[in-house]
């Protein structure tokens, strides 16, 4: 593709939990095969603003502006891949806003999402500023080893949280809101690529596969683990699934209007 690939970290609390025996004979999420997860709950009303699940401190400042250097190839693909995602969502969701700012950083803390640290090695959304924040080291040797296509997912997937929290989609468990932000970016990268903004170049099919192998679940990860995000299985299950069906394989809600 004119390049598309990859991750996402934000803890977000869970609810009371089962117990793992209790959902065994269940039909699970997205991994037919991969007896991992429950079926698939209805979201519950967002009862606070922001991320879902997430208990907001009540000290918050707005992270630092920064800009990669300007004849980056990475930093060209990360804003192709904002304005295009922006694009996306705005022909689909009625009165749709972007979020405040994209923030690369290097070290632990230089950002902050409220009171808490965004680590490196890792990028997230932060509902407080509504900012989305990567590792901007950690990010290009990716996209270095990976293919450029990781950049379009990963700004893709962050971007899907930002949605959740627009739509006030609220999940009891880490994994479905982390396989739903697969689903989303899936959808904007196959729905983008029909339109032409983007264009699939031969190997980006397998560059994102390999990318979602990446940052799967190890295999004895619980589903129900707080931060679990999804076994290989589930990961690349959801992306492909928005990636081919585009949004109606990612359960929108009915506050949705595309």
């Amino acid at each position: 593709m004119k390049r598309p690939l990859i991750l996402s970290l934000l803890v977000v609390g869970l609810a009371v939990l089962p117990s793992e025996a209790a959902f065994a004979d269940t039909t699970p999420f997205w991994a037919p095969t991969i007896p991992s997860a429950p079926p698939f709950p209805a979201p519950r009303p967002s009862s606070t603003p922001g991320y879902p699940g997430y208990t907001a401190p009540t000290y918050s400042s707005p992270p630092p502006v920064r800009a990669a250097a300007p004849d980056s190839t990475f930093a060209n693909d990360v804003r192709i891949a904002v304005k295009v995602v922006e694009r996306y969502w705005s022909s689909r969701i009625v009165g749709f806003k972007p979020v405040s700012r994209i923030v690369p950083y290097r070290i632990d803390g230089e950002v902050m999402c409220g009171s808490q640290p965004i680590p490196t090695q890792n990028a997230a959304y932060c509902p407080i500023g509504d900012f989305i924040a990567y590792d901007v080291n950690w990010s290009e040797e990716v996209y270095k080893d990976l293919g450029d296509a990781f950049v379009f997912y990963l700004l893709g997937h962050e971007y899907g949280h930002a949605i959740q929290q627009r739509l006030g989609i609220e999940y009891a468990f880490t994994i479905y809101q982390e396989l739903q932000a697969d689903c989303f970016a899936g959808a904007y990268i196959g729905d983008s690529i029909k339109v032409g903004d983007f264009t699939l170049e031969d190997g980006d099919l397998d560059e994102l596969r390999n990318g979602l192998l990446s940052v799967a679940d190890p295999d004895d990860e619980p589903w129900f683990q707080e931060g679990a995000h999804g076994s290989a299985a589930q990961r690349t299950g959801a992306f492909f699934d928005g990636y081919e069906q585009s949004l109606e394989a990612c359960d929108m809600p009915s506050s949705y209007h595309g």
